[in-house]
Protein backbone atom coordinates (compact mmCIF):
# COMPACT_ATOMS: atom_id res chain seq x y z
CA UNK A 1 0.00 0.00 0.00
CA UNK A 2 2.72 2.43 0.75
CA UNK A 3 4.48 1.43 -2.39
CA UNK A 4 0.88 2.49 -4.59
CA UNK A 5 0.69 5.40 -2.48
CA UNK A 6 4.50 6.58 -3.50
CA UNK A 7 4.03 6.07 -6.75
CA UNK A 8 0.65 7.66 -6.96
CA UNK A 9 2.24 10.77 -5.21
CA UNK A 10 4.89 10.48 -7.57
CA UNK A 11 2.56 10.55 -10.34
CA UNK A 12 0.68 13.83 -9.17
CA UNK A 13 4.24 15.61 -8.94
CA UNK A 14 5.29 14.51 -12.74
CA UNK A 15 1.94 15.60 -13.93
CA UNK A 16 1.93 19.08 -12.07
CA UNK A 17 5.71 19.23 -13.32
CA UNK A 18 4.72 18.43 -17.08
CA UNK A 19 1.77 20.51 -17.00
CA UNK A 20 3.94 23.60 -15.90
CA UNK A 21 6.06 22.70 -18.75
CA UNK A 22 3.45 22.41 -21.08
CA UNK A 23 1.77 26.03 -20.08
CA UNK A 24 5.72 27.50 -20.42
CA UNK A 25 5.93 25.92 -23.90
CA UNK A 26 2.45 27.72 -24.58
CA UNK A 27 3.38 30.83 -23.62
CA UNK A 28 6.49 30.92 -25.28
CA UNK A 29 4.36 29.74 -28.47
CA UNK A 30 2.32 33.02 -28.17
CA UNK A 31 5.49 34.78 -28.94
CA UNK A 32 4.47 38.46 -30.43
CA UNK A 33 1.26 39.46 -30.67
CA UNK A 34 -1.09 42.84 -30.65
CA UNK A 35 -4.74 43.37 -30.25
CA UNK A 36 -7.46 43.76 -31.84
CA UNK A 37 -8.97 46.84 -29.83
CA UNK A 38 -11.68 48.96 -30.49
CA UNK A 39 -14.05 46.75 -32.76
CA UNK A 40 -15.27 43.36 -30.73
CA UNK A 41 -14.97 45.29 -28.02
CA UNK A 42 -17.12 48.63 -28.77
CA UNK A 43 -20.41 48.38 -27.49
CA UNK A 44 -21.61 47.58 -31.15
CA UNK A 45 -18.78 47.10 -34.02
CA UNK A 46 -17.99 50.05 -35.53
CA UNK A 47 -19.15 51.75 -32.76
CA UNK A 48 -15.79 53.46 -32.06
CA UNK A 49 -14.51 53.37 -35.80
CA UNK A 50 -13.08 49.96 -36.76
CA UNK A 51 -14.93 47.14 -38.29
CA UNK A 52 -12.61 43.67 -38.54
CA UNK A 53 -11.52 42.72 -41.78
CA UNK A 54 -9.67 39.67 -43.16
CA UNK A 55 -7.16 41.51 -44.78
CA UNK A 56 -5.87 42.71 -40.94
CA UNK A 57 -4.87 39.40 -40.31
CA UNK A 58 -3.15 39.02 -43.48
CA UNK A 59 -1.08 41.84 -42.55
CA UNK A 60 -0.49 40.53 -39.30
CA UNK A 61 0.57 37.67 -40.10
CA UNK A 62 2.74 38.65 -43.02
CA UNK A 63 4.66 41.25 -40.34
CA UNK A 64 5.63 38.58 -38.32
CA UNK A 65 3.51 38.35 -35.22
CA UNK A 66 2.60 35.05 -33.79
CA UNK A 67 -0.88 35.85 -32.41
CA UNK A 68 -4.06 38.26 -31.93
CA UNK A 69 -5.53 39.42 -28.68
CA UNK A 70 -8.97 39.55 -29.24
CA UNK A 71 -10.84 41.97 -26.57
CA UNK A 72 -14.58 41.43 -26.93
CA UNK A 73 -17.50 42.94 -25.02
CA UNK A 74 -19.94 39.29 -24.97
CA UNK A 75 -21.40 41.77 -21.70
CA UNK A 76 -23.95 43.84 -24.48
CA UNK A 77 -24.52 41.03 -26.43
CA UNK A 78 -26.29 38.19 -23.78
CA UNK A 79 -29.54 38.43 -22.56
CA UNK A 80 -29.79 40.13 -18.64
CA UNK A 81 -31.78 37.40 -17.34
CA UNK A 82 -31.26 33.68 -16.88
CA UNK A 83 -29.87 31.83 -18.72
CA UNK A 84 -28.11 35.16 -20.22
CA UNK A 85 -27.37 33.53 -23.65
CA UNK A 86 -25.55 35.03 -26.17
CA UNK A 87 -26.80 36.14 -29.15
CA UNK A 88 -26.13 33.47 -31.96
CA UNK A 89 -24.82 36.44 -34.39
CA UNK A 90 -22.48 37.87 -32.50
CA UNK A 91 -21.40 34.40 -31.73
CA UNK A 92 -20.72 34.27 -35.25
CA UNK A 93 -18.92 36.57 -35.87
CA UNK A 94 -16.57 36.26 -33.05
CA UNK A 95 -16.30 32.86 -34.89
CA UNK A 96 -15.31 34.37 -38.42
CA UNK A 97 -12.54 36.42 -36.43
CA UNK A 98 -11.46 33.31 -34.57
CA UNK A 99 -11.73 31.40 -38.14
CA UNK A 100 -9.27 34.60 -39.43
CA UNK A 101 -6.71 34.07 -37.67
CA UNK A 102 -6.41 30.41 -37.24
CA UNK A 103 -6.15 29.70 -41.01
CA UNK A 104 -2.85 32.01 -40.94
CA UNK A 105 -1.46 30.46 -38.30
CA UNK A 106 -1.63 33.10 -35.67
CA UNK A 107 -2.82 32.29 -32.64
CA UNK A 108 -6.14 33.95 -30.54
CA UNK A 109 -6.24 35.14 -27.01
CA UNK A 110 -10.14 35.41 -26.60
CA UNK A 111 -11.27 37.58 -23.45
CA UNK A 112 -14.07 39.01 -21.52
CA UNK A 113 -13.48 42.91 -22.17
CA UNK A 114 -15.30 46.06 -20.52
CA UNK A 115 -17.93 44.71 -18.72
CA UNK A 116 -18.57 47.61 -16.58
CA UNK A 117 -21.33 45.99 -14.28
CA UNK A 118 -19.73 43.42 -13.41
CA UNK A 119 -16.96 46.39 -12.10
CA UNK A 120 -19.19 48.13 -10.58
CA UNK A 121 -21.01 45.67 -8.99
CA UNK A 122 -19.83 42.26 -8.65
CA UNK A 123 -22.10 40.54 -6.38
CA UNK A 124 -25.25 41.30 -8.80
CA UNK A 125 -23.27 40.27 -12.00
CA UNK A 126 -21.00 36.98 -11.45
CA UNK A 127 -23.63 35.06 -11.99
CA UNK A 128 -24.21 36.02 -15.53
CA UNK A 129 -20.19 36.36 -15.68
CA UNK A 130 -20.44 32.60 -14.89
CA UNK A 131 -23.20 32.39 -17.54
CA UNK A 132 -21.20 34.19 -20.33
CA UNK A 133 -18.17 32.06 -19.68
CA UNK A 134 -20.27 28.80 -19.30
CA UNK A 135 -21.44 29.19 -22.95
CA UNK A 136 -18.25 30.33 -24.71
CA UNK A 137 -16.38 27.37 -23.30
CA UNK A 138 -18.96 24.93 -24.83
CA UNK A 139 -18.95 26.79 -27.74
CA UNK A 140 -15.46 26.87 -28.25
CA UNK A 141 -14.89 23.19 -26.94
CA UNK A 142 -13.99 21.70 -29.98
CA UNK A 143 -11.65 24.43 -31.07
CA UNK A 144 -8.17 23.86 -30.66
CA UNK A 145 -6.17 24.88 -27.90
CA UNK A 146 -4.37 27.56 -30.00
CA UNK A 147 -7.08 29.81 -28.80
CA UNK A 148 -6.17 30.36 -25.27
CA UNK A 149 -9.06 32.10 -22.88
CA UNK A 150 -8.58 35.03 -21.21
CA UNK A 151 -11.28 35.17 -18.13
CA UNK A 152 -11.80 39.34 -17.88
CA UNK A 153 -9.61 41.97 -19.16
CA UNK A 154 -8.52 44.57 -16.31
CA UNK A 155 -11.03 43.94 -12.85
CA UNK A 156 -10.85 46.99 -11.18
CA UNK A 157 -13.65 49.79 -9.26
CA UNK A 158 -15.35 47.23 -6.84
CA UNK A 159 -13.96 44.10 -8.55
CA UNK A 160 -10.70 44.82 -5.70
CA UNK A 161 -8.28 42.09 -5.44
CA UNK A 162 -10.25 40.08 -2.92
CA UNK A 163 -13.15 39.51 -4.81
CA UNK A 164 -11.62 39.31 -7.88
CA UNK A 165 -9.08 36.26 -6.75
CA UNK A 166 -12.50 35.05 -5.09
CA UNK A 167 -14.26 34.81 -8.31
CA UNK A 168 -10.85 33.47 -9.99
CA UNK A 169 -11.59 29.62 -8.94
CA UNK A 170 -15.26 29.85 -9.85
CA UNK A 171 -14.44 30.95 -13.31
CA UNK A 172 -12.00 28.35 -13.56
CA UNK A 173 -14.32 25.90 -12.77
CA UNK A 174 -16.91 26.43 -15.38
CA UNK A 175 -14.03 26.86 -18.16
CA UNK A 176 -12.48 23.78 -16.94
CA UNK A 177 -16.01 21.86 -17.43
CA UNK A 178 -15.54 21.94 -21.26
CA UNK A 179 -11.91 23.23 -21.60
CA UNK A 180 -9.94 20.88 -19.00
CA UNK A 181 -6.70 21.66 -20.96
CA UNK A 182 -6.94 25.00 -22.77
CA UNK A 183 -4.35 28.08 -21.59
CA UNK A 184 -6.18 30.63 -19.36
CA UNK A 185 -5.12 33.89 -19.34
CA UNK A 186 -5.57 35.72 -15.63
CA UNK A 187 -4.56 38.86 -14.43
CA UNK A 188 -4.39 40.37 -11.44
CA UNK A 189 -7.05 43.56 -10.25
CA UNK A 190 -6.38 47.15 -10.44
CA UNK A 191 -6.43 47.19 -14.16
CA UNK A 192 -4.13 44.33 -14.48
CA UNK A 193 -1.41 46.54 -13.28
CA UNK A 194 2.34 45.11 -13.00
CA UNK A 195 2.46 46.58 -9.25
CA UNK A 196 -0.50 44.57 -8.72
CA UNK A 197 0.91 41.10 -9.29
CA UNK A 198 1.94 40.11 -5.73
CA UNK A 199 -1.98 40.42 -4.66
CA UNK A 200 -3.60 37.89 -7.60
CA UNK A 201 -4.17 34.61 -6.08
CA UNK A 202 -4.06 31.87 -8.52
CA UNK A 203 -5.66 28.60 -7.67
CA UNK A 204 -2.42 25.76 -7.01
CA UNK A 205 -3.71 22.81 -8.67
CA UNK A 206 -4.29 24.29 -11.98
CA UNK A 207 -0.79 24.39 -13.57
CA UNK A 208 -2.60 25.55 -17.36
CA UNK A 209 -2.46 29.35 -16.37
CA UNK A 210 -0.77 32.28 -17.77
CA UNK A 211 -0.48 35.25 -15.43
CA UNK A 212 -0.80 38.54 -17.97
CA UNK A 213 0.12 42.52 -16.83
CA UNK A 214 -0.53 45.55 -18.64
CA UNK A 215 2.07 48.25 -19.08
CA UNK A 216 1.59 51.92 -19.23
CA UNK A 217 4.18 53.34 -17.85
CA UNK A 218 4.72 56.11 -17.08
CA UNK A 219 1.63 57.04 -17.88
CA UNK A 220 1.95 60.98 -18.48
CA UNK A 221 3.70 59.70 -21.31
CA UNK A 222 1.81 57.03 -22.85
CA UNK A 223 -1.56 58.55 -22.23
CA UNK A 224 -0.64 62.07 -23.00
CA UNK A 225 -3.60 64.26 -24.82
CA UNK A 226 -5.78 61.06 -24.50
CA UNK A 227 -9.73 62.23 -24.96
CA UNK A 228 -10.86 59.27 -22.69
CA UNK A 229 -8.91 59.87 -19.81
CA UNK A 230 -10.37 62.11 -17.55
CA UNK A 231 -7.86 65.15 -16.40
CA UNK A 232 -5.50 63.44 -19.02
CA UNK A 233 -1.84 64.35 -18.73
CA UNK A 234 -0.89 66.73 -21.01
CA UNK A 235 1.15 66.57 -23.96
CA UNK A 236 4.39 67.48 -24.50
CA UNK A 237 6.12 64.40 -21.85
CA UNK A 238 8.95 62.41 -24.06
CA UNK A 239 10.18 59.09 -23.20
CA UNK A 240 14.43 58.94 -24.60
CA UNK A 241 15.79 56.12 -22.82
CA UNK A 242 17.62 57.70 -20.14
CA UNK A 243 19.65 55.71 -17.45
CA UNK A 244 16.47 56.29 -15.33
CA UNK A 245 13.99 55.79 -17.33
CA UNK A 246 15.38 52.49 -18.45
CA UNK A 247 15.95 51.69 -14.70
CA UNK A 248 12.60 52.24 -13.87
CA UNK A 249 11.10 49.71 -16.79
CA UNK A 250 13.60 47.33 -15.88
CA UNK A 251 12.45 47.24 -12.42
CA UNK A 252 9.06 46.51 -12.88
CA UNK A 253 9.93 43.88 -15.57
CA UNK A 254 12.45 42.16 -13.35
CA UNK A 255 9.60 42.26 -10.18
CA UNK A 256 7.05 40.54 -12.37
CA UNK A 257 9.83 38.41 -13.22
CA UNK A 258 10.74 37.40 -9.97
CA UNK A 259 6.57 36.88 -9.05
CA UNK A 260 6.75 34.33 -11.96
CA UNK A 261 9.23 32.63 -10.90
CA UNK A 262 8.42 32.25 -7.28
CA UNK A 263 4.84 31.08 -8.44
CA UNK A 264 5.98 29.01 -11.24
CA UNK A 265 3.60 31.15 -13.78
CA UNK A 266 4.76 32.08 -17.47
CA UNK A 267 3.99 35.70 -18.17
CA UNK A 268 2.40 37.39 -20.79
CA UNK A 269 2.47 41.28 -21.41
CA UNK A 270 -1.58 41.25 -22.93
CA UNK A 271 -1.32 45.25 -23.20
CA UNK A 272 1.05 48.14 -23.70
CA UNK A 273 1.40 50.71 -25.96
CA UNK A 274 1.65 54.70 -26.11
CA UNK A 275 -1.30 56.71 -27.97
CA UNK A 276 -0.45 58.97 -30.85
CA UNK A 277 -0.29 62.36 -29.52
CA UNK A 278 3.00 61.45 -28.15
CA UNK A 279 6.06 62.54 -30.24
CA UNK A 280 7.12 59.63 -32.13
CA UNK A 281 10.68 59.26 -31.76
CA UNK A 282 9.65 58.68 -27.97
CA UNK A 283 6.89 56.21 -28.99
CA UNK A 284 9.75 54.24 -31.13
CA UNK A 285 12.23 54.44 -28.06
CA UNK A 286 9.86 53.39 -25.29
CA UNK A 287 7.86 50.65 -27.37
CA UNK A 288 11.15 49.19 -28.45
CA UNK A 289 12.69 49.15 -25.02
CA UNK A 290 9.43 47.47 -23.58
CA UNK A 291 9.71 44.45 -26.50
CA UNK A 292 12.84 43.99 -25.74
CA UNK A 293 12.64 43.74 -21.69
CA UNK A 294 9.72 41.53 -22.54
CA UNK A 295 11.70 39.27 -24.55
CA UNK A 296 14.82 39.39 -22.56
CA UNK A 297 12.49 37.86 -19.13
CA UNK A 298 11.01 35.20 -21.57
CA UNK A 299 7.45 37.36 -21.46
CA UNK A 300 5.17 36.90 -24.15
CA UNK A 301 3.41 40.13 -25.01
CA UNK A 302 0.53 41.95 -27.60
CA UNK A 303 0.60 45.49 -28.31
CA UNK A 304 -2.22 47.52 -28.00
CA UNK A 305 -3.37 48.10 -30.63
CA UNK A 306 -3.38 47.40 -34.27
CA UNK A 307 -5.14 50.32 -35.85
CA UNK A 308 -7.10 52.80 -33.74
CA UNK A 309 -5.20 55.88 -31.27
CA UNK A 310 -2.24 53.69 -30.67
CA UNK A 311 -2.11 51.45 -34.04
CA UNK A 312 1.03 50.60 -35.57
CA UNK A 313 -1.44 49.70 -38.45
CA UNK A 314 -2.53 52.98 -40.73
CA UNK A 315 -6.02 51.38 -41.93
CA UNK A 316 -6.38 54.58 -44.36
CA UNK A 317 -3.13 53.35 -45.77
CA UNK A 318 -3.68 49.62 -45.65
CA UNK A 319 -0.02 49.77 -44.61
CA UNK A 320 2.26 49.29 -41.50
CA UNK A 321 3.56 52.52 -39.84
CA UNK A 322 7.06 50.87 -40.55
CA UNK A 323 9.13 52.82 -37.62
CA UNK A 324 6.72 51.30 -35.00
CA UNK A 325 6.24 48.45 -36.64
CA UNK A 326 10.30 48.07 -36.46
CA UNK A 327 10.23 48.87 -32.68
CA UNK A 328 7.72 45.36 -32.38
CA UNK A 329 9.17 43.09 -35.15
CA UNK A 330 12.61 44.00 -35.57
CA UNK A 331 13.88 42.72 -39.29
Amino acid sequence: MVHLFLVFVLGVVLGCRAGAADIFEANRGLGRGINLGNALEAPAEGDWGIKLEDSYFVAIQKAGFQHVRLPVRWSTHAAETTPYTIDPQFFSRVDWALDQALKRGLKVVLNVHHYEALYADPAAHQERFLALWRQIGAHYAERPDTIFFEALNEPHDQLDAERWNDLIPRALQVIRERNPQRPVVIGPANWNAVSALPRLKLPADDRRIIATFHYYEPFAFTHQGAEWVKDAPKLGTRWTGTAAETAALRQSFERAAEWAKRENRPLYVGEFGSYSKADLESRLQWTSAVRAEAENLGMSWAYWEFGAGFGAYDRSLKAWREPLLRALVPQ
